[in-house]
């Protein structure tokens, strides 16, 4: 049995049942609609946020129809994002396979993307779940502000450590926070119950990634992709934010000049991803999210004890110790 096997036990009938669950909530008159997300629905991941869903009612209380709508919603979110990502990157490949953009088109692809993203806040509505679509609603706010403050600093590439974290709370934490939040109003009332299932959340996601952040410093074939695109994309991550501000002034013009200008020479990225190395900028963002974890674990403290429970920290632990 792999970790993720084991960490989706206590939830693995419900999973079962929400793949079809998922898979009606995406369906469409439209046969080409029909066509992209039965694709879609055969090359699903991991499926680790409708996981944090399921785990945090569970924890909370007994999973019912509203953690199925919770768990959708999240899920044709997260699914929307991903093939909008894939336009405007114009990226040809996703999880291995090829995506939607690349198979059929630009425009066909942001039309799906609407599509999910509409189905989504539909079936929402329909099942009565304003506080859910709240919480949605703030999420999706927060990311969409987290990539343009994202897009609006890389230019200048002068921000700093606290700017960093702005940016990957309201990107990337904000929805691992909102799948935690919408499975506990989905099984309880007790509001110490969900702010500690928030907390979590948002907590695992910051630590989700600067672990992200580290793969771009890795061994390609441990990790299954090539190491330094982030360097290329000129995105400043932990682990370079951390020398800019530590290195002398002529070295930190060197290294913005590599990420700003030289970022397609094989040679200068290789330069700075040592003194990366060499400087302590991996260390020191391994320790950071090492420290998120902890902070995600006490968040957890006075929930009684479950199965469920012994899973959310498993997930937690599988999101800073993944290799891909």
């Amino acid at each position: 049995m792999t970790e993720i096997n084991r960490i989706k036990a206590p939830i693995a009938d419900e999973m079962i049942k929400f793949e079809e669950h998922f898979k009606q909530s995406m369906k469409s008159n439209v046969s080409l609609l029909d066509k992209i997300t039965h694709y879609i629905v055969k090359r699903k991941g991991k499926q680790v946020r409708p996981m944090f869903v399921f785990l945090s009612a569970k924890a909370c209380g007994t999973i019912n129809d509203s953690t199925y709508t919770a768990a959708s919603l999240i899920e044709l979110f997260h699914t929307a994002t991903l093939v909008h990502d894939d336009v405007v990157d114009d990226s040809n490949k996703r999880r291995g396979f090829f995506s939607i953009n690349s198979l059929w088109k630009n425009k066909i692809a942001v039309l799906v993307g609407d599509f999910l993203l509409s189905k989504g806040l539909s079936m929402t509505i329909d099942k009565g779940e304003v506080e859910m679509l709240k919480i949605f609603s703030d999420a999706v706010k927060q990311i969409s502000e987290g990539e343009l403050l994202q897009i609006e600093k890389s230019r200048k590439l002068n921000f700093d450590e606290g700017i960093y974290f702005d940016i990957i709370r309201q990107k990337t934490a904000s929805l691992i926070a909102a799948c935690c939040k919408t499975g506990a109003i989905s099984t309880t009332d007790d509001p110490v119950l969900i702010q500690k299932m928030y907390d979590f959340g948002l907590h695992t996601g910051i630590a989700f990634q600067i672990k992200d952040d580290l793969f771009d410093y890795g061994s390609s074939d441990k990790i299954g992709k090539p190491t330094g695109i982030d360097i290329k994309e000129k995105k400043l991550t932990l682990p370079i934010i951390h020398v800019l501000n530590k290195v002398s002034r002529s070295e930190r013009r060197k290294l913005i000049n590599i990420i700003k200008n030289k970022n397609q020479d094989k040679v200068k990225v290789a330069y700075l991803i040592d003194v990366v190395y060499r400087e302590g900028g991996i260390e020191y963002a391994q320790n950071k999210m090492l420290d998120y974890r902890s902070k995600a674990l006490s968040s957890l403290e006075g929930i009684p004890h479950s199965e469920a429970l012994d899973s959310l920290i498993g997930l937690l632990n599988y999101t800073v110790e993944r290799e891909k």
